[in-house]
């Protein structure tokens, strides 16, 4: 049976997992927990990491063998220069950001009460470059913003997502995050939750969809071998995809889904910087 399509009485008790009255986010994450494990009692959560591989052992084994010699190593390296490559202050990333930047992106997105908003990983490397004498980077730019954080969230590989929800506005920034991901748009009429919450298992075209749970551990992904891909910038084509034009990456719109999007990996290891097809 096609997930999309679930029978009434399943789909009304999913319904508690996208209103905001009746649940907080860890009820939320728990909710969301149970119906991947009643919908597919025999998998383990902890392959969710892997996105879609998850669902098709072939497809995982094939990746797992890629990954011992990935096809983007050249790009890594150039990730890991930026990386090193002092500002115009003479510092370096690493002193402007909590711990040398190590284990720190699974807190990521994280609430900034000083500034009242979302702060994401990118716009923290942002604050950095600007408060040493650079200029700010195009958010999702693949070439500069995106090779950066490709390599500083491969200094948090194996760390547990932690996304932490506290006080009234933080909840606030969550819910509006949860209000997007099930939000139905476009000429499709689609939301996410549509693909990676009830149809999570399916097969679109020739694609298997991947659930929602682990799918903020392993980005960005490396397409096709180089092509580097954001998380903000596959949100927009995925708003492309069901025939919606999407807010651009770093909006706060995306910023506030990325945060709900983030907590429902919670517990999770990180494993950035992957292979997709």
């Amino acid at each position: 049976m096609n997930k999309i399509a679930y029978p009434l009485a399943l789909f009304c008790g999913l319904l508690a997992v996208a209103s905001p009255a009746l649940a907080g986010p860890e009820e939320d994450r728990q909710a969301m927990v149970k119906h991947f494990k009643d919908a597919y009692p025999k998998m383990d959560q902890a392959n969710f990491i892997y996105g879609a591989l998850a669902f098709n052992q072939d497809a995982l084994n094939q990746y797992k063998s890629i990954m011992e010699f990935p096809p983007y190593v050249e790009e890594m390296e150039k990730a890991e220069k930026l990386w090193k490559t002092p500002m115009k202050s003479g510092k370096t990333y690493a002193d402007c950001l909590p711990n040398g930047g190590k284990m720190i992106a699974g807190n990521y997105p994280l609430f900034d009460n000083a500034k009242g908003k979302v702060v994401t990983l990118e716009m923290a490397v942002n604050d950095c470059r600007t408060a040493n004498g650079e200029e700010a980077w195009k958010y999702g730019d693949p070439k500069t913003m995106g090779l950066l954080t490709a390599h500083l969230r491969t200094l948090s590989d194996g760390m547990k997502v932690n996304i932490k929800v506290e006080g009234p506005a933080a909840t606030k920034a969550y819910e509006d995050g949860k209000k997007t991901w099930y939000q139905r748009k476009g000429q499709l009429n689609f939301s996410c939750a549509s693909c990676h919450t009830y149809g999570a298992g399916d097969k679109v075209r020739s694609e298997i969809l991947s659930p929602v749970i682990g799918q903020t551990t392993h980005w960005p992904v490396f397409r096709a071998g180089t092509n580097l891909v954001t998380l903000q910038t596959r949100y927009k084509g995925c708003n492309g995809s069901v025939r919606h034009v999407g807010a651009d990456p770093g909006h706060e719109i995306w910023n506030n889904l990325e945060y709900y999007h983030s907590y429902m990996s919670n517990g999770l290891p990180m494993q950035a910087s992957v292979f997709r097809k």
